[in-house]
């Protein structure tokens, strides 16, 4: 049985109709930029993940650039951001003028902890970006009492719920990707900045549409990031299923953990977390012999980060003098099996059987 490492598709089957109405009703109305479905998005999606604010930009790294500026970070600022990441987590950091600087991260969670931001952090430290990766939570709250404020990068962790509630309304801003393969995907890019602070919401607006709050006067240097209606509209109609498809990932989640237990490396929840999966991700000592075997039998699987961000070539030049050992523990490990919304029983059981019979089994140390 092949079984895909992602499936977008088969959840949105039963939306098509009122996806073409919505994209019709923006065709209809003629308005395509900052209209009435960006405006009604922003507020159905702030309510949902219980912010003040929520504004729509054009894609999730520009939305970690601008809600960084909103935070006034700039030149000769640091900010601490994990290594195990996408790129865009850190690549987003010297559009500011600030420093990224790299700290470690629990290998067990994928996620950062009080303890690894703060043995990166210095006087200099003017933000601390803080990644939910694969839509784990990380301790948000525990990192903002270190005495910084604290971006969340919850681009894979839509859906998610932590103990304090959900990703987006944790720290003192957040940010979203709506890639299309993301737990709420659009039909191209489009990102959000969240935030619960009116000012940082102020500046967001602003620099979001070239510094500018009308098109006349310009108080910054801002950018030319909008969320576009058309895809406001379709995230409108995929926003009321998002939690139905995020219980699905947990449960899908669930049965690995006891399908697979002994197998690989399981990825640990943090305290109180209910992560709605973006991506399962395993650990196992020889991960491409793994992947080999898994892909044989039809099972799709993959490494994401093999080679974390400070050991990638333009940004060497801010590597730490240290080493990160659970970062290059995660990297050297991790293999992702597939996970979706529309992830069967019958698909879990047979990536679990695909792991038994790879011969490979040994418990990850």
């Amino acid at each position: 049985m092949p079984v895909p490492l992602f499936d977008t598709e088969t959840p949105r089957l039963p939306l098509r109709a009122d996806l073409r109405s919505a994209v019709h009703r923006v065709l209809d109305a003629g308005r395509f930029v900052l209209g009435p479905e960006v405006q009604a998005f922003e507020r159905e999606w702030a309510a949902y993940l219980g912010a003040a604010h929520a504004i729509g930009v054009a894609n999730g790294t520009e939305a970690i650039t601008i809600a960084l500026r909103a935070l006034g970070v700039g030149p000769g600022d640091e900010v601490v951001v994990p290594s195990f990441t996408f790129w865009a987590s850190a690549e987003a950091i010297p559009h500011t003028g600030a420093t990224p600087v790299f700290c470690d991260i629990d290998p067990e969670t994928f996620c950062v902890t009080p303890e690894t931001v703060k043995a990166a952090m210095t006087p200099r430290t003017k933000a601390v970006i803080v990644v939910h990766l694969f839509g784990n939570v990380a301790p948000v709250a525990e990192i903002e009492a270190l005495g910084v404020p604290v971006l969340e990068d919850a681009a894979q962790a839509a859906g998610s719920i932590g103990p304090a509630g959900r990703p987006g309304a944790l720290g003192t801003v957040a940010t979203f990707s709506f890639y299309p393969s993301k737990n709420l995907g659009a039909f191209g890019d489009g990102g959000a900045i969240t935030t619960r602070d009116d000012d940082v919401a102020q500046r967001v607006r602003t620099l979001r549409f070239h510094g500018s709050a009308d098109k006349k006067d310009y108080s910054m240097v801002g950018y030319n990031s909008r969320l576009d209606e058309l895809q406001a509209a379709i995230l409108r109609v995929q926003l009321p299923e998002l939690d139905r498809w995020a219980q699905a990932r947990v449960e899908a989640g669930d049965r690995y953990e006891q399908a697979l237990d002994g197998l690989v490396g399981l990825p640990r929840a943090t305290p109180g977390a209910r992560p709605a999966w973006h991506l399962y991700v395993v650990r196992h000592p020889d991960p491409d012999a793994l992947q080999a075997a898994l892909t044989e039998r039809g099972v799709a699987c993959a490494p994401y980060y093999r080679r974390p961000i400070h050991e990638q070539p333009p940004m060497r030049s801010y590597a730490p003098a240290h080493d990160l050992p659970g970062t290059a523990e995660a990297a050297r490990t991790h293999l992702a099996i597939p996970m979706s919304a529309a992830l069967r029983a019958e698909q879990v059981d047979e990536v679990a059987a695909a792991v038994r019979d790879a011969g490979l089994v040994r418990p990850h140390q």
